[in-house]
């Protein structure tokens, strides 16, 4: 008898139902009937009556559901008692716009859940981050950027992301389909730093075509840009999931640009030498979790 077994039982007696239970857990309504029929036998009792489509518990079923949900409900305390038990310190270096996901979004549940584990943060560029890793100055590197793709590294998760040029609803440009050179040449763009990720593929795709940007505005917060262009304070350039709120919201509208088609990539890494400690380990599903879809 395993805990997969014992959810799965739990989950079609309180949904009365195999098939939403499958729905709910990610499994085949064969299955769960499969895993169903394999704890009958285990336990030498019919767990429910089936008529029809429709599925009973019989009163062993009753009384096996009351156990199981035990055993699950204390199982599910030794988990936190061994999640509180992890410690020590975790050094992430990071792209500047990647601090949101988790310091302000997530940072206070995962302290609850890991309270002994501390972080130390740096941001930086691509090329320094990998420097920090390469001199065990971080523990792990989460980019925005181009794909890294190197034996000297171990890729824990990755995801593209969209980067589009943005405005407020409000603005003149905001029903335009395709914005022209000259139409970006002519704007008030609030950037990020020159040569950081999604800001150098800007300026790659404006010097294809000959042309400059003199930016009114450069800051590393990509929060405060997406703030100002709802404002309408001008135009920028930023990925999708900073502005994926906004857009929602209808406070802001991305537009295309001809000849423009560019993408990032989210990737967190670790050095394939690296030890990887049981507080290195859980902080890296927990970044994979807030900060990849």
């Amino acid at each position: 008898m395993d805990l997969q077994s014992l959810n799965i039982f739990v989950q079609a007696a309180e949904l009365n139902s195999f098939t939403k239970a499958g729905e709910l857990l990610g499994y085949s309504q064969p299955t769960v009937s499969f895993q169903i029929k394999q704890l009958e036998k285990e336990l030498g009792v019919q767990l429910f009556d089936r008529i029809g489509h429709t599925i009973n518990l019989t009163d062993a079923g009753r009384k096996t559901l009351m156990y199981a949900q035990q055993m699950i409900h204390i199982s599910r305390e030794m988990l936190t008692v061994e999640d509180k038990d992890i410690s020590g310190k975790v050094r992430i270096a990071m792209a500047d716009s990647l601090c949101s996901p988790l310091i302000a979004d997530s940072f206070s549940y995962f302290r609850s859940k890991y309270p002994n584990i501390s972080f130390e943060i740096k941001t930086a560029g691509t090329g320094d981050l990998f420097k920090l890793l390469d001199h065990n100055e971080a523990d792990i590197v989460c980019t925005l950027d181009t794909p890294i793709y190197n034996t000297l590294y171990k890729i824990v998760s990755e995801e593209k992301i969209g980067v589009h040029f943005i405005v407020s609803k409000n603005s003149e440009l905001a029903g335009k389909e395709i914005l022209t050179i000259s139409e970006l040449t002519s704007q008030p763009f609030m950037l990020t730093e020159k040569g950081m990720s999604y800001r150098r593929l800007l300026d790659e795709y404006m010097a294809r075509h000959s042309a400059e940007i003199f930016p009114v505005l450069e800051i590393s917060s990509p929060e405060i840009i997406c703030r100002l262009v709802e404002d309408n304070q001008g135009i920028s350039f930023l990925p999708d999931y900073v502005t994926e709120n906004a857009v929602k919201e209808g406070k802001i509208v991305r537009l295309e640009a001809e000849g423009y088609s560019g993408e990032v990539w989210k990737q967190i890494i670790y050095h394939r030498d690296k030890w990887v400690s049981e507080a290195m380990k859980v902080t890296m599903e927990h970044l994979s979790s807030v900060m990849l879809v």
